[in-house]
């Protein structure tokens, strides 16, 4: 099937048992056994349930992947990837990642005795230079979070295969519409659901994609172990918002290539950061394994926190919050939103400036669009 059929008829879709079009919600906790030892196929909703069941088999198709799994929040999806390492192993990660992921890393894992080294994943000789003999784990993020920046997959994927890394690849930002990154052999995909794949923010969730027998084996382990799954009516609310989720990233890449161009030809835009740019340093490397440059840009504002924060204010349209991928566009300030819990420090090195406003961008009117930012921008 086709990526479109897929969203809409992967898994047990139209339901098996009584035809139902909408997948049914099994709010429940536990099952009936039908004899000692013998199951209908669910005991447990922690270990599974048929409801999560469809959702995890939709997103694995949509990905390529062996197996599907839907967890609580997408950093449960990250914490449970996380326990497949041990303590002394060491990994190397982008130095731009979402906030949430570095909080994760660096005031988290760290004290599980996994080490980071975050490094800009631009580089093939940077990269090869942080593996140490406990390397484990090379974690990408492209386009990344809020800078939008570019990681050569397959070459990514062939450092960590010389060295039997494990590679890990948040597919947030592009969805599987637009990447997918286990054609280009990455060994494990994760997701934030609340994001595009529900696309109507009204849901909490993550994802996490495997390849392998072992590593299916090993997150379902996880997963049943931590608890770290979703409830059944927020898989169903993501598999809603996954019906529809080819003609909204249509629409929302194409407001945003009109959105990207305009801001950077505007007189008080610093800089804009948008993969679909030519002028974007990592354009081609995008336009080659992606099949779009999708619906998040960032610009650097001029006038320092004063002109952003009138900025903000003025917005009618747009909406001041964090999160993203939703049908409503969003505006943030990933210094004191996002990534507030990044490191000061490593925050200006990796150039998240207090200047950096994060838009995403929704399914409204791009006319309206341009003329909230217009009336935005000049306030500023």
């Amino acid at each position: 099937m086709r990526f479109e059929t897929i969203t809409v008829h992967a898994g047990d879709r139209p339901d098996a048992r009584f035809g139902a079009i909408s997948v049914p919600i099994y709010q429940t906790s536990t099952f009936v056994f039908e004899d000692v030892g013998k199951t209908r196929g669910f005991d447990y909703s922690r270990v599974a349930n048929p409801t999560r069941k469809v959702l995890e088999d939709t997103i694995a198709q949509l990905e390529g992947g062996k197996a599907g799994f839907a967890f609580a929040t997408g950093m449960a999806a990250e914490t449970t990837v996380m326990h497949l390492l041990k303590a002394g192993d060491h990994v190397i990660s982008g130095d731009d990642v979402y906030g949430g992921t570095y909080r994760l890393f660096q005031h988290v894992m760290k004290d599980f005795g996994i080490d980071f080294t975050l490094l800009r994943m631009d580089d093939r000789r940077k990269i090869e230079s942080a593996i140490r003999p406990n390397t484990k784990m090379l974690w990408l993020e492209t386009p990344s979070n809020p800078l939008l920046n570019i990681t050569d997959i397959e070459m990514a994927v062939d450092v960590a295969r010389r060295h039997n890394l494990l590679t890990v690849l948040d597919n947030t930002f592009a969805t599987p519409y637009l990447l997918r990154p286990i054609e280009f052999g990455v060994d494990l995909v994760v997701h934030s659901t609340t994001k595009y794949l529900n696309g109507h923010c009204d849901v909490i969730g993550g994802a996490v994609v495997t390849t392998t027998e072992e590593l299916t084996e090993r997150v379902q382990f996880l997963l049943n172990a931590m608890g770290t799954c979703a409830a059944p009516f927020d898989c169903w609310l993501v598999l809603r918002g996954i019906e529809t989720l080819a003609v909204r990233m249509k629409q929302h890449e194409e407001n945003t290539r009109v959105v990207a161009d305009y801001l950077s030809r505007h007189s008080v835009v610093k800089r804009v950061f948008y993969p679909g740019l030519e002028s974007h340093p990592g354009h081609k490397i995008a336009r080659r394994q992606m099949k779009g440059f999708g619906g998040m840009v960032s610009v650097e504002l001029k006038g320092g926190m004063a002109a952003v924060n009138r900025f903000f204010r003025s917005m009618k349209v747009f909406s001041l919050a964090e999160s993203l991928g939703g049908v409503a566009s969003l505006a943030e300030h990933p210094a004191t939103m996002s990534h507030a819990s990044m490191d000061k420090d490593h925050r200006e090195k990796v150039g998240i400036t207090d200047e950096l406003v994060r838009l995403s961008i929704g399914l409204e009117s791009v006319d309206d669009l341009i003329e909230d930012l217009e009336q935005a921008l000049k306030r500023r």
